[in-house]
């Protein structure tokens, strides 16, 4: 009796430990996978925020178009490459800076620093439409990253704008917002980028040379120098 009760115990633990094994398997294959558009990725990772590593392949009007670059495990990988072919023929994802709103600077910016062939990482926010809403971190070193969205911001070459497929009350909300909204006001209080303000000088040349009365003098100044030149050649 002793000895059968064990033997079912023993192959419960052998059943739920199989079980266990299928779910880490599958989803080592699901972190090892190369996703080839927005859609590919399970909602799970969006869900969480899960961080994917890629590498730029170019900047359009579109947004930034990244090609994924999977985890690669020695055993699993080069089973799941043969499994799946060839895939030098990837598509890139196309994916937006998360609540930022670009300048035609700030594209100019992106495309001189974000080069081709750069590796990124890409923080999941949202996916809407195959496109992807994430912050994305570049390397400035092996001691500093930083998020272009924050840095575009810093240097006034963007706005804040709604965070696409989030919502405005959620935690994970404020907490991008709260982020972005600290490096926009560094960028106004510094007056950098589309928030450079003229100096005194600019500012009250351009108010005299907009107003009435400067107006009024100009067209008594033309007029005067027409009817004198008029006279001088003896025309009435």
């Amino acid at each position: 009796m002793v000895f059968t009760a064990l033997l079912c115990l023993t192959q419960n633990i052998s059943t739920v430990l199989a079980v266990a094994g299928v779910l880490v398997i599958s989803r080592s294959i699901k972190l090892i996978t190369q996703f080839r558009s927005a859609s590919e990725i399970p909602a799970r990772f969006i869900e969480r925020n899960v961080s994917l590593r890629g590498r730029v392949r170019s900047i359009t009007e579109r947004g930034v178009e990244v090609e994924h670059i999977p985890i690669y495990l020695p055993l699993l990988s080069p089973l799941l490459s043969k499994h799946k072919g060839d895939i030098a023929d990837t598509s890139p994802m196309l994916v937006h800076l998360a609540g930022v709103e670009l300048t035609p600077d700030g594209w100019e910016w992106l495309q001189k620093n974000l080069a081709p062939a750069q590796t990124v990482w890409l923080k999941l926010i949202s996916r809407e439409n195959n496109v992807l809403h994430c912050l994305v971190c570049q390397s400035r070193g092996s001691m500093w990253n930083c998020y272009v969205n924050e840095e575009v911001l810093r240097l006034g070459l963007a706005r804040t704008a709604p965070i696409v497929g989030v919502l405005p009350g959620s935690r994970l909300y404020w907490r991008i917002h709260k982020r972005l909204h600290r490096a926009e006001v560094r960028a106004e209080r510094s007056e950098r980028g589309l928030w450079k303000q003229d100096s005194l000088w600019e500012r009250t040349s351009k108010t005299v040379m907009d107003s009435t009365l400067f107006s009024l003098m100009r067209r008594i100044f033309r007029r005067t120098t027409s009817i004198c030149v008029g006279g001088h050649f003896g025309i009435e």
